[in-house]
């Protein structure tokens, strides 16, 4: 065995020692190796990998990993989103792989309907906004309360080269928003996890992820939702969308809200493991 494998071994080990699954290192390790050397899983299986340089410096990553328990992708400080590349800190959340269904729903409807104005409400990293710009003909503007996010979102529109696509502007929900501003969507990927639920996550989450992207104050979670909604009608143009990601048992209670709300053709769809993850609706 070539002393590249045998240091993949030892990480893996390490992982393992401190309470993670085979499965688990081998993927975030996996995911590391793409990230700082280019080289993918599939070239790891040809057997393609990385000099005993990058690998000493995936074991420092590594071992801050394993002790500190902060996400690697905060480490490593850039993760995938839709196959592209997306600078992340503590300041952002790190885009969850069901997300994409929120990105691809309003793509669709984007496409269909050749709309070409978009509002994303609490852009994060940016990216959302970033590859709805990147995927369709609209301008995207992302909106965010917290500077240091706003300046991750600028930083990947900047490397995705979307500068007069994607742009970004501090406000909290609407509070920025020009009264003669009108959008064809409103998406939104908001804070939906109540405060109650913080001491049950992982660490990872709890301690590493911002707090102002993650949690309300209500019982529901839904606090801002509600106030997303039941403005949107002010800034949307006729025949407009508006298309939310959802936590876990909230999209009925958001299609009653929609419903209150007089939105029509209201759709929820399921993510890959059966939750009602995305409802949109139009006006």
């Amino acid at each position: 065995m070539n002393t590249q494998n045998l240091l993949k071994k030892d990480l893996i080990a390490l992982y393992e020692e401190n309470g993670f699954t085979f499965n688990e290192a081998v993927t975030e390790i996996d995911f590391a190796i793409e990230l700082l050397c280019g080289i993918s899983p599939k070239d790891l299986i040809l057997g393609i990998m990385p000099d005993t340089k990058d690998l000493e410096k995936l074991k420092y990553i590594v071992e801050k990993r394993v002790t500190t328990r902060q996400p690697i992708a905060q480490i490593l400080g850039k993760t995938f989103f839709m196959g592209q590349k997306f600078e992340v800190n503590q300041n952002t959340l790190i885009p969850r792989p069901e997300t994409e269904l929120l990105v691809k729903t309003a793509v669709d409807i984007i496409k269909e309907n050749n709309f070409k104005q978009v509002l994303d409400i609490g852009t994060g990293s940016g990216c959302i906004a970033c590859m709805i710009a990147k995927l369709t003909d609209a301008q995207v503007i992302g909106t965010d309360i917290s500077n240091d996010a706003l300046k991750i979102a600028l930083n990947n529109a900047m490397h995705l080269d979307l500068m007069n696509k994607a742009i970004f502007r501090k406000s909290d929900l609407f509070s920025k928003i020009r009264p003669e501003e009108k959008f064809d969507v409103i998406v939104s990927n908001p804070p939906y996890i109540p405060i109650k639920e913080k001491p049950h996550l992982q660490i990872e989450v709890r301690e590493f992820e911002p707090a102002v992207a993650l949690f309300t104050s209500d019982e529901d979670g839904i606090e801002f939702y509600k106030a997303i909604i039941y403005q949107a009608k002010n800034f949307l143009n006729r025949h407009g969308y508006i298309i939310l990601e959802a936590g876990i048992n909230q999209a009925c209670m958001l299609k009653k809200i929609l419903e209150d709300k007089n939105f029509s053709d209201i759709n929820i769809l399921k993510d890959v493991t059966g939750i009602e993850r995305v409802i949109y609706a139009k006006i």
